[in-house]
């Protein structure tokens, strides 16, 4: 049974798209089978992986509006055992077709029903759009789990209390086994003394769902996705890079399904 992760957070430019990426590549390169689904219309996982947004057919537009198996619209990507299901700017218009949908549970769990087939994969990942609209909701809605990037810069908590709320309301009424799997601290600048003040403001707000790992701010991670790849494997040696493969041990430690053996920069 796949194992489906959900990455949302309502405020953009936090890491949340090179989280999901980097992690997804990581994972590959272990030996897991891992599928992206990029649920955002900005495209950017999708881009991020060597796809042209604008060109690919079909894409999970097609999936969610014209009831196309998904397996006809995921895409290989250039690494192995790593697959992308992508998005396109179309995607937007994919608010307004759920909309009409008049059972506001069926309107909630389209993509639960459209993932379901696709068991051969150990670990979905699901990009949410910087909102709490309804393809954020389906998201939330289709995961057993949910992975909040927080960017360690001022305001950082700053609408995270509504994304809390909305989780426990899709807990109450759509998912009962959603979990808060944690919050990943990223864009960290050991230089400054507010990222210090912030990482210790969001682990006393909670306590018990922070990762440990903590993704520093990088130029190589940035630099990335104009080139089509994740920054694990652009950029190798990168802080960034070793600071995602450390993440990506420790959510799988969580998981239970870590790797016998840790990767040569995990301490």
């Amino acid at each position: 049974m796949s194992r489906i992760y959900a990455f949302a957070n309502q405020k953009g430019g936090v890491g949340k798209t090179t989280t999901v990426v980097n992690l997804g590549a990581v994972m590959a390169d272990w030996n897991y089978r891992v599928l992206v689904v990029d649920v955002d219309p900005q495209s950017n996982a999708t881009t991020s992986l060597g796809l042209n947004s604008r060109q690919i057919s079909p894409s999970i537009y097609d999936v969610l509006t014209d009831e196309l198996p998904p397996s006809a619209a995921i895409h290989a990507t250039a690494w192995e055992g790593l697959d992308i299901l992508p998005s396109t700017p179309e995607l937007a218009g994919a608010t307004v077709e759920l909309n009409r949908i008049a059972d506001p549970r069926e309107r909630a769990n389209r993509l639960k029903q459209t993932l379901a087939p696709l068991d051969a994969y150990d670990y979905l990942l699901l990009d949410s759009p910087p909102s709490l609209g309804i393809l954020t909701v389906n998201t939330l809605s289709a995961a057993h789990a949910v992975v909040v990037p927080v960017q360690c810069e001022y305001l950082a908590l700053e609408g995270l209390s509504q994304l809390v709320r909305t989780i426990s309301l899709v807990q109450r009424g759509l998912n009962s086994d959603l979990r808060l799997r944690g919050l990943v601290l990223t864009m960290f600048d050991t230089r400054t003394t507010l990222a210090h003040q912030v990482v210790e403001q969001v682990r006393q707000h909670f306590p018990e769902q922070v990762f440990e790992s903590i993704i520093p701010r990088s130029v190589r991670l940035s630099e990335a996705p104009s080139y089509g790849e994740p920054g694990v494997f652009y950029a190798a040696g990168a802080k960034g890079s070793q600071a995602y493969r450390r993440l990506a041990w420790e959510l799988l430690r969580l998981d239970g399904h870590a790797p016998p053996w840790k990767p040569p920069d995990v301490e």
